[in-house]
């Protein structure tokens, strides 16, 4: 469809319910004039908004961008739609949620660390490690300005219900402005089939406890089957059948915990890709580059990261790691300030160097792991179509994305995993891999380094990093009335876009009234740059709507540089996208602890650092990435060191 026409379309959907207001001020007056077998004409309401986030999928993962797991569903969709191709995320899962639903910063709303940090920075505003209540939530201004907001899946902000004996742990989304929910509250389930005990605190249906597997809940024997996926699918279509009949518009939020670890799915899923693999990780990254090409997800020339170098041992931490006197080099001070300390790397062999029984246990992994994403493409196809048979798929604005790269978790704590693998490639333990074991915890299996960075193709590192391969996501957008294909979107975009961008399509204004100073004995003034709603002040929206973009406008919605920075890895990106400032630890990083620079518009796979031809800009840009963790509260941690 046109640009021009979609613009129409959309125009028509957001003015409906303003329309219907005028028609029905007009019919009082003029209804004695009028016969009575003429009806209104049918008046379109709000659009309704389905955002849908998958949990640690790698860029490459889904057919249309390059991978070759089946995803139907969602390449369909893509035809109907639009792929943007250069979006950005937090670098993990509940730092990516907290600036979904605030619209801003995570230093400002509470995961400044994914959850409370161990270390000096424990305690300070921003560092909660819960959504605090200086944060707005979209699904609160959508529920209040008409809208039913519902969300099914992964949480990850605060476990806190209304009126609980505990009031220190952030809040559950119903407190949020969710209307309906059965969330996850953690950042993970120890098992997809759930089996919780009598009594857990994990779940949550509308604000109270929930266990999916105790008598008489889902997951129990006779009961609604529970695998998280399929479960959270059938929730979400409740929910949004629930209220279909009184025509007001929804916000469905599909927060699925696949393909995160624990490997696991059913059949037919679980067999589907037997043998898919089994050429290693260099062979099917090779494939996916050349289809990435073919696709145009990436320019025939485009230059991929060639993988970590291969490491058979760990690089081994200086001396003073992990002592008292240790200075560790962090994003502030490297070895030319007198810093000198870092940790120890990790084992991460090529294919070749496995042996018959790894490649074998590594090959089921990536098994299993596509059986999870081809699964989630199937629920996320069984949403759509339901959308389709109630009538509201046309008026449907559609969202897909991914909430961080892919999770490149080492099997053994960065240990050679060999041992490890082979047990898992022996009967009769290999057999069971990605089954329900029945117990709350499942095998606590995932696919490793190696893939993970297979994931992550044609980029730079994985879940936790600060390179392209943790935080540009796949995104997936189709407008309300589209039915054909647009061209991809190279525009750089990011999370707290998606925020505005639902705010513009439902007509909400955000707040703007500047909150009353509030300074406090340090003469700081802790309202400064916040809002007032509801009574609350809270931190503004500062993501940027993409409906200009959508609509066929030429003209970047960023107009300021892209700074981020949790677990002391950091980077900005330049307002006009080209230059990347970039920052992680050694031995990840540069052993002397300097920054690096990338020219994206040449070199998005970050494999020419270009600081020391450009030292003027990569210190400028380190000084605007500091004044950024100004504004916004962050403080990089002496000791920078991620979550694995």
């Amino acid at each position: 469809m046109p640009a021009p026409r979609l613009l129409r379309v959309l125009q028509r959907s957001l003015i409906g319910l303003s329309v219907t207001s005028a028609l029905v001020l007009a019919g009082c007056s003029e209804s004695a004039k009028a016969p009575l077998s003429e009806a209104p004409p049918a008046i379109k309401k709000k659009p309704n908004i389905l955002y849908i986030m998958a949990d640690d999928l790698g860029y490459s993962d889904l057919g249309a961008f390059g991978g070759e797991i089946e995803t139907p569903n969602l390449d369909a969709l893509v035809k109907q739609g639009r792929l943007l191709t250069n979006h950005h995320t937090g670098t993990v899962c509940a730092i990516t949620r907290a600036m979904l639903v605030s619209g801003t910063d995570h230093h400002l709303v509470g995961e400044g660390h994914m959850g409370a940090p161990n270390d000096e920075r424990r305690g300070l505003p921003g560092y909660e490690g819960f959504l605090n209540d200086s944060s707005l939530s979209f699904a609160q201004l959508l529920r209040d300005n008409g809208y039913h907001t519902y969300m099914a899946g992964k949480w990850h902000l605060g476990s806190a219900i209304a009126g609980g004996a505990v009031t220190t742990a952030g809040k559950t989304p119903d407190q949020w402005g969710f209307e309906r929910s059965y969330a996850l509250l953690a950042g993970a389930a120890a098992n997809h089939y759930a089996h919780e005990r009598e009594g857990s605190t994990n779940y949550t249906e509308d604000g109270k406890f929930v266990q999916p597997g105790q008598p008489g809940q889902p997951g129990s024997a006779g009961g609604e089957p529970f695998y998280s996926t399929d479960f959270y699918t059938k929730r979400l279509i409740s929910y949004i059948d629930s209220n279909k009949a009184d025509g007001k518009p929804f916000f469905a939020y599909a927060a699925y915990t696949s393909p995160h670890w624990p490997l696991q799915v059913s059949e037919p899923w679980l067999s589907k890709y037997k043998g898919k693999y089994d050429a290693g990780y260099e062979a099917v990254r090779d494939a996916r580059i050349a289809r990435q090409k073919q696709l145009g997800i990436i320019p025939a020339d485009f230059t991929p990261y060639a993988g970590a170098p291969e490491t058979t041992s760990r690089s081994p931490a200086t001396a003073g790691f992990n002592t008292a006197s240790a200075k560790y080099i962090n994003a502030n001070n490297g070895m030319a300030q007198g810093y000198a300390d870092y940790g120890p790397g990790k084992v991460n062999k090529k294919w070749a160097s496995l042996t018959e029984l790894e490649k074998k246990a590594q090959a089921r992994y990536m098994e299993i792991y596509a059986g999870m994403v081809d699964n989630l493409d199937h629920n996320i196809g069984l949403l759509i179509q339901h959308l389709k048979d109630i009538g509201e798929y046309d008026n449907t604005y559609i969202m897909f994305q991914s909430d961080n790269g892919a999770e490149g978790w080492p099997i053994d704590s960065g240990a050679d995993p060999r041992l490890t693998d082979e047990a898992n490639a022996t009967e009769p333990v290999y057999a069971t891999l990605g089954t329900d074991n029945g117990a709350q915890a499942a095998k606590r299996l995932q696919y490793g380094l190696r893939w993970a960075e297979v994931s992550a193709t044609p980029f730079r590192l994985t879940k936790g990093y600060a390179g392209e391969g943790s935080v540009a996501t796949p995104l997936i957008v189709r407008l309300p009335g589209q039915t054909a294909r647009l061209p991809n979107l190279s525009a750089l975009t990011h999370i707290t876009d998606n925020t505005a961008t639902f705010l513009a399509l439902a007509g909400v204004t955000p707040p703007t009234q500047a909150a009353p100073a509030a300074v406090d004995a340090g003469g700081v003034d802790r309202n400064r740059g916040k809002v007032v709603y509801n009574g609350r002040n809270v931190y503004p929206v500062t993501g940027k709507s993409l409906l200009p973009l959508l609509q066929g406008s030429t003209a970047s919605v960023r107009t300021e540089p892209l700074g981020h920075e949790s677990y002391g890895r950091a980077y900005l990106i330049s307002a006009d996208g080209k230059w990347k400032a970039l920052w992680n630890e050694p031995p990840t990083g540069p052993l002397d602890g300097r920054w690096q620079l990338y020219d994206l518009t040449r070199d998005r796979g970050e494999t020419t650092d270009v600081a020391a031809q450009n030292q003027a800009l990569t210190n400028t840009m380190v000084g605007e990435w500091q004044q950024f963790m100004q504004r916004v509260g962050g403080v990089e941690p002496l000791k920078p060191q991620g979550y694995y």
